[in-house]
């Protein structure tokens, strides 16, 4: 019981995060009347080419295929939080003997994938701001998410920061009439996974905000990108981008061998069954995934219906005996003994566990403590304090595309 009642504070937390804002719309009194069910959803509610660069700068530099892990994985993202919390209870369970633990666990196959890179697992785990806009944006803006990845990784080799190092392997090419930039680790069952600062990797950032970061506190701001040492991962990781097609794949035989499955197609589209209790963004991706009907589930879950009231201020809370205190100031809060407390002031959600790290509010750049142990740090550090983005609405949508079984293109 103890452990579905963790499930069901987090399925809270995360839906108040993501409904915080549809569901003020339909308590206000002042609120314009709802779009018929046959409109389609406004423009304003998708992800603007700024806002794709800012959630997307802290891995855009990362090799294809676990970038395009982390972005399967971020359509679940409370299963993210269940699996981050059993990494970090496990640690030392590796190689074959991770593949038989993940045989046990019920998550999505590309969330279990992301136990194979913890110090990834924890870093998506500790933001979950940026965690639950980075799969709207991938379920919403498919092809759009993938262009924006080209588009830094440009900014980042023109900047003289995007190269072929001991660990990684950066190739050009021509897909469509446009270069493409392909990065893979210099050995195929091992992944690098670099740190670096958004904000000047990529040149002159020019938006009114700026990027999110994810690197650990203390981190050195070296110029270029710093690897954490290596991470044999065998064949965990079987997430492909197809840039041509600006989508992701999956590589089947990748899959097959870790999943203990026997699949044929390489095509990869979104489980519903495995988004818990997490509302869709907006109605339309709803529809598309046949949970029409979130308005009453949002407004049951934002007034705390079996709970008692939240924090004081702008934003929304929930509290239980058990989910505690809010936040003052403006953003959602929410916390248990398990998961602690919210924050005062700013305008972000924010979540944190002593099992699981807190969310960035709207005064931090998103930086979670990772597991970069191959990161030097050196004396001169900065605060672990982050930047990195408000809360922008967007608009989710359909599953993946097509593609082969481990062609990039």
């Amino acid at each position: 019981m103890k452990n579905l009642h963790a499930r069901l504070v987090v399925a809270l937390l995360l839906s108040t995060l993501v409904s915080a804002s549809m569901v003020l719309a339909q308590t206000s009194g002042t609120a314009a009347p709802a779009a018929p069910a046959s409109s389609a959803a406004p423009a304003k509610a998708t992800f603007s080419p700024q806002e794709l660069e800012q959630i997307l700068a802290p891995i855009a530099l990362y090799p294809d295929d676990l970038l395009a892990q982390i972005l399967m994985a971020s359509t679940y993202p409370m299963e993210v939080i269940m699996a981050a919390r059993w990494s970090k209870a496990n640690p030392n369970v590796t190689g074959k003997e991770l593949e038989a633990a993940m045989q046990k666990q019920p998550w999505d196959p590309a969330v279990k994938s992301m136990t194979a890179v913890p110090q990834v697992l924890q870093q998506m785990n500790d933001n979950l701001e940026w965690m639950q806009k980075l799969g709207d944006a991938f379920l919403a803006q498919q092809a759009e998410v993938m262009k924006t990845v080209q588009t830094l990784r440009g900014k980042a080799a023109a900047n003289g920061n995007l190269k072929t190092t001991p660990e990684q392997v950066v190739k050009t090419e021509v897909i469509e009439s446009n270069t493409v930039y392909v990065i893979e680790s210099s050995k195929p069952e091992v992944v690098y996974v670099p740190t670096y600062d958004p904000a000047s990797v990529y040149g002159y950032w020019g938006y009114p905000y700026p990027p999110y970061y994810m690197y650990p506190p203390g981190y050195v701001y070296a110029p270029g990108l710093a690897f954490a040492a290596g991470v044999f991962v065998g064949a965990a990781i079987w997430g492909n981008c197809i840039w041509g097609g600006g989508s992701v794949n999956i590589n089947v035989n990748r899959y097959n061998n870790f999943n203990k499955a026997n699949i044929g197609n390489g095509n990869w589209n979104h489980n519903v069954d495995h988004r818990g209790g997490v509302a869709y963004r907006d109605q339309g991706t709803a529809n598309r995934f046949g949970r029409g009907d979130q308005g009453a589930a949002a407004r049951d879950s934002y007034r705390g219906r079996e709970q008692g009231a939240g924090g004081r201020g702008g934003g929304p809370s929930a509290s239980t005996r058990d989910v505690g205190g809010g936040q003052r100031g403006g953003g959602a809060s929410a916390s248990t003994r398990d998961v602690g407390g919210g924050q005062r002031g700013g305008g972000g959600a924010s979540a944190s566990t002593r099992d699981v790290g807190g969310a960035a509010g709207s005064s931090s750049r998103g930086r979670g403590d990772g597991g970069f142990g191959g990161v030097s740090s050196g004396s001169g550090t900065r605060a672990a304090s982050s930047r990195g983005g408000g809360s922008y609405g967007g608009r989710s949508g359909g599953g993946g595309r097509s593609g082969g079984g481990g062609r990039r293109r």
